[in-house]
C-alpha cells in the first residue's frame, strides 16, 4: 500500500511540475492512462480534488501545491541521499557539481581543464549565477560563494581568495567627461550601481554613501552586465582588478582599498567534503588560487 501511495505522489508532483497529463507520462515512462488512474487514486484516498482540469492541462488547487511542496522536498532529499551515495566511492568518476557566484569563470575555466586533464572519467556541471544552491539537499558538491563566510553547522567553509575592486571608467567616457578630482566633482559624473539598492557588496555601499543618488545612471543585477557597461563607456563602475587587467581601454579612476575587497569562500557539505572526488578538486583549485593577483 506504501508502494502505491509513493507511486501516485511521484506521479502528481510531475502533473503538478508539469501541468500536463502527457508531460507527467513522457518523464515516468508510463502510459497517460496510468497517469490518471494514480492521480484519481490518490484524489480518492486523499478525499480532496488535487488539480482544476481545464483544457490547457492541470492547475495544481491549494491541497496540490501542498502536496506538490512536500513531494519537492522528497526528492530533493532524495537526490541528496544519492549524491552522497555516489560521493562514497574511492575512484574519480562520474559528475562533479560546482556553482559560483557570477563573474569569475574566466579564473575557474583553467581549474576545471585541469582537473579533467587529470580525472578524465569526471562529467562537470558548472553552475555560475546568484542562486545559493542547496548543499544540504545534493545540488552541489562545491560551492564558491562571497561576501561574509556561511555559517551553516552542515558546511566546511574553508577561505579561497580576496578579490581587490577598484573604480574604472573607459578611455572613451574619460575622453568625454574626465574623471573626478574628489568627491565634489561625483555629481557631475554617471556611475554605475546594482538594481537592489542594498546590495551587500562592500564598494556598493560605499557607492550608497559616497555618491549622490541620481549620479547613479545605470544599474545592473550580473557582474557580466556592470563590467559590459563600464567598457561600453556608460559610467563609472567597480570591477575586480583582475577582471578589469584584461581590458586595456579601461583606466583605473580610483586605487583597490582594503574595504572594497571581497572574500570568497569553498564551501562543501561536511557529508561530501572528505570523499575522494570534492577533495581532488579542492586540490586543484587551492593550487590554482595561490598563483591567482587578486590586489
Amino acid at each position: 500500500m506504501l508502494v502505491d501511495t509513493w507511486d501516485e505522489i511521484r506521479t502528481a508532483y510531475q502533473v503538478a511540475r508539469l501541468g500536463t497529463v502527457s508531460g507527467a507520462a513522457d518523464v515516468l515512462g508510463v502510459h497517460h492512462a496510468t497517469v490518471i488512474r494514480h492521480i484519481d487514486a490518490l484524489e480518492k484516498r486523499l478525499g480532496t480534488k488535487l488539480f482544476q482540469r481545464h483544457a490547457r492541462g492541470y492547475t495544481p488547487t491549494e491541497a496540490g501545491r501542498d502536496l506538490l511542496n512536500t513531494a519537492q522536498r522528497t526528492e530533493e532529499q532524495f537526490g541528496q541521499l544519492v549524491s552522497r551515495i555516489k560521493g562514497q566511492g574511492e575512484t574519480v568518476t562520474g559528475e562533479l557539481v560546482i556553482t559560483s557566484i557570477s563573474g569569475i569563470a574566466h579564473i575557474l575555466t583553467p581549474v576545471f581543464g585541469e582537473f579533467q586533464a587529470a580525472h578524465p572519467d569526471v562529467m562537470i556541471r558548472f553552475f555560475s549565477d546568484m542562486r545559493l544552491f542547496r548543499l544540504d539537499y545534493g545540488e552541489a558538491h562545491v560551492a564558491i560563494r562571497a561576501g561574509a563566510a556561511p555559517e551553516d553547522p552542515d558546511y566546511v567553509v574553508q577561505p579561497l581568495v580576496r578579490m581587490a575592486a577598484a573604480l574604472y571608467a573607459s578611455k572613451a567616457y574619460v575622453a568625454a567627461h574626465g574623471v573626478p578630482s574628489g568627491p565634489q566633482d561625483y555629481g557631475q559624473h554617471r556611475f554605475i550601481g546594482h538594481v537592489e539598492p542594498d546590495a551587500r557588496a562592500p564598494f556598493y555601499r560605499w557607492l550608497r554613501e559616497t555618491v549622490p543618488p541620481e549620479a547613479v545612471t545605470y544599474r545592473a543585477s550580473e557582474p557580466e552586465a556592470n563590467r559590459a557597461a563600464v567598457v561600453g563607456g556608460l559610467g563609472l563602475g567597480f570591477l575586480p582588478v583582475r577582471d578589469a587587467e584584461r581590458f586595456p581601454d579601461l583606466v583605473q579612476v580610483l586605487p583597490p582599498v582594503p574595504e572594497w575587497d571581497s572574500a570568497l569562500w569553498i564551501v562543501t557539505h561536511v557529508d561530501l567534503h572528505r570523499t575522494l572526488k570534492v577533495q581532488s578538486f579542492l586540490t586543484v583549485l587551492k593550487k590554482a588560487a595561490a598563483g591567482w593577483v587578486c590586489t
